[in-house]
């Protein structure tokens, strides 16, 4: 019963391998499509780690890099501050300012002016004590704060045109031209004062000093950070080589970012200078207006005794007053 024909036995063999190689070619470009997915997958795997190690190793030598630099530029800040010093003389000062006068100059100019605003003291009827402190702040006070004056102006008109000099080497160095060379077109075509100091450094070139010395003296006419981190670049790009144009264009970013940086400090702290100004101001406001309207009333203080003492007292508080204003509106960044 159960006995079964040879040749029914190979036609069943010869069905079932006919319907596996038909399953079989059905299904051959997907099993091949999942195999090249796999393949590719475990290859992508593979390179991923590969890159994911190399962008491990690459931050790892730019961190030490970094490191490498700072440390330099602290070496180089350092060894600068060393050399000039922090105290700056009346002669550096003048020089600065760019007036074109010289030391002995200023002093005469300086004595001339206190002996006019003595004689102005004297004809307004003033005692021997106010002719004296008139002589006194014409030929001491006035002409060091008209310096001082001139010299923070030049400083701020140097900070105002010195990105776009560096701009102009980044430029320059990226066409092909050497620094000499965009030096020299700063020195003619840029507005004073950074016409004039680029112009020292090509004369300076000139007389045998080399780029890092000739651009070290920049930081001695004009010491400002600004001038200190343009000296520092190019001395690390000339021991050190490097990428100059990409250098001094991060940095004519970082000086753009302090200006905008000091600009909204002073927006910000504009309401509290103007209250300042207006309490500082006051008491001196209010005694030339009572003055005016009753002399006899406020005149004790110019003839007694006690008077010139009280105002003797009233000014060193009001000095001190003045100066913690000061201390709290200033911003250093």
């Amino acid at each position: 019963m159960f006995g079964l024909d040879l040749t029914v036995i190979a036609i069943m063999a010869l069905a079932a391998l006919a319907f596996g190689g038909i399953i079989f070619a059905v299904m051959f470009n997907r099993i091949s499509a999942e195999a090249n997915q796999a393949r590719r997958f475990n290859n992508i795997k593979e390179r991923d780690q590969f890159k994911a190690s190399n962008a491990t190793a690459r931050i790892q030598d730019a961190a030490k890099r970094r490191k490498t630099v700072q440390d330099s530029l602290k070496e180089l800040e350092e060894k600068q501050k060393a050399k000039h010093g922090t105290k700056v003389t009346l002669k550096k000062m003048i020089e600065q300012s760019g007036l074109k006068i010289t030391l002995s100059q200023f002093y005469i100019l300086s004595g001339v002016f206190g002996v006019l605003c003595g004689f102005a003291a004297l004809f307004s009827g003033f005692n021997f004590i106010v002719i004296l402190g008139a002589i006194f702040v014409g030929a001491l006070g006035v002409p060091r704060w008209f310096v001082s004056f001139t010299r923070k102006r030049r400083f701020k008109a140097f900070l105002d045109e010195f990105p776009n000099a560096i701009d102009v080497i980044v430029r320059g160095v990226k066409a092909g031209l050497p620094l000499n060379d965009c030096m020299a077109i700063i020195a003619r075509e840029a507005k004073d004062p950074v016409r004039s100091e680029f112009g020292r450094i090509v004369e300076s070139q000139k007389m045998g000093l080399t780029m890092g010395d000739a651009i070290g003296k920049l930081y001695q006419n004009v010491p400002l950070a600004e001038a200190n981190f343009f000296g520092i670049v190019v001395a690390i790009q000339e021991s050190a080589g490097g990428n100059l144009s990409e250098a001094l264009s991060n940095l004519s970013g970082v000086l753009r970012d302090r200006k905008k940086l000091n600009n909204k400090i002073k927006a910000v702290s504009s309401e509290a200078k103007a209250s300042a100004g207006i309490i500082g101001s006051l008491p001196m406001c209010v005694s030339v207006l009572i003055y005016l309207t009753t002399p006899d009333y406020i005149s004790l203080l110019f003839t007694h005794s006690t008077g010139h003492m009280i105002l003797g007292a009233s000014a060193i508080w009001m000095s001190m007053g003045i100066l913690v204003m000061k201390n709290m509106i200033n911003f250093d960044f």
